[in-house]
């Protein structure tokens, strides 16, 4: 197996973001998004449905999360973690960018709902 790529930094990801390099995906809950917004263009997939969202066999897999690299946040990098493990399971390569204010920090748009 090879040996995955080195993560790229923060500003490297917003780069790939705007590029529609990479996927966005926030596994926060509604209520987290609704209150603080989310990164422009993000998925928003709570961590808890992330296996079967992610699962190319389940009847609700989401095909947005194959075909590129998934940057994971949530609100501190904790729930991000535990999704990237599920999705580096499943073969999909995904990296924990942390949270959300980290994201919003480094200049990452942000859209409010």
């Amino acid at each position: 197996m090879p040996t995955p790529a080195p993560q790229p930094s923060l500003s490297d990801i917003i780069a790939l973001a705007a590029r529609g390099e990479v996927t966005l995906l926030d596994v926060r809950e509604a209520a987290e998004l609704a209150a603080s917004g989310t990164a422009h263009g993000a998925l928003h997939i709570p961590l808890s449905l992330v296996p079967i969202k992610a699962d190319p066999k389940a009847p609700d897999f989401d095909a947005r999360l194959s075909g590129r690299p998934i940057a994971v946040f949530c609100a501190a990098g904790a729930r991000a973690g535990q999704a990237v493990q599920i999705l580096s399971g499943m073969g999909l390569s995904a990296w924990n960018i942390g949270g959300f204010g980290q994201w919003a920090a480094a200049g990452g748009p942000v859209v409010r709902l």
